[in-house]
C-alpha cells in the first residue's frame, strides 16, 4: 500500500529541480517505492570540500531534498511541508562516485512527519544518517474581504 497522498512520478520530481541548488548539485531522484524516495548525489568538484571529500553540508542536503519532497507527497492534497529540524551524523568520509539516499517515514501525522534518509556509498557502506522533522501545513482560507 502506497504512502503517497498526491500524484507523483519521477520524471515530475526530477523537473521540479531545475535552477535549484538540487540541480546544480547534480542531485538525482531515481527511485519511488511504495513507501520509501531514494535519490543521489555525485562526489565531484561540486559537492567535494577542500579536502577532497563528500562536504558535510552536501549531505544534509540530498536528505532535506529527499525528505521534504517524500513529506510533501505523503501530505493531503492542498497541504504544504516545510521543515522543522534536520541533524546528520556523517560515518564515513567518501571521495568519488554517488553517494544514495533514501528516504523512509519514522511517523506521519497530521502535523508533522519524521523521516529518516540512510547515505550510502557506491559499496552500499553507510556514509550518513540522518532525521528529518517536517511541519504539514493545512490549506489557508482566502480572506475575501476587500480594503478601501
Amino acid at each position: 500500500m502506497s504512502i503517497w497522498r498526491k500524484p507523483v512520478t519521477l520524471a515530475q520530481l526530477n523537473a521540479s529541480a531545475a535552477d535549484t541548488a538540487v540541480q546544480h548539485l547534480g542531485i538525482e531522484i531515481t527511485e519511488l517505492g511504495p513507501d520509501y524516495l531514494t535519490g543521489r548525489v555525485p562526489v565531484d568538484h561540486r559537492t567535494r570540500q577542500p579536502f577532497g571529500l563528500l562536504h558535510g553540508g552536501v549531505s544534509v542536503v540530498l536528505a532535506e531534498t529527499l525528505g521534504s519532497m517524500a513529506a510533501y507527497y505523503a501530505a493531503p492534497e492542498g497541504h504544504k511541508a516545510v521543515g522543522l529540524d534536520i541533524n546528520a551524523n556523517h560515518l564515513r568520509a567518501v571521495r568519488s562516485g554517488w553517494v544514495t539516499g533514501t528516504a523512509r517515514p519514522v511517523h506521519i501525522g497530521k502535523t508533522t512527519q519524521v523521516w529518516q534518509i540512510d547515505m550510502v556509498d557506491e559499496a552500499g557502506r553507510p556514509s550518513c544518517v540522518s532525521r528529518i522533522t517536517m511541519a504539514i501545513l493545512a490549506p489557508q482560507a482566502v480572506d475575501q474581504t476587500v480594503s478601501v
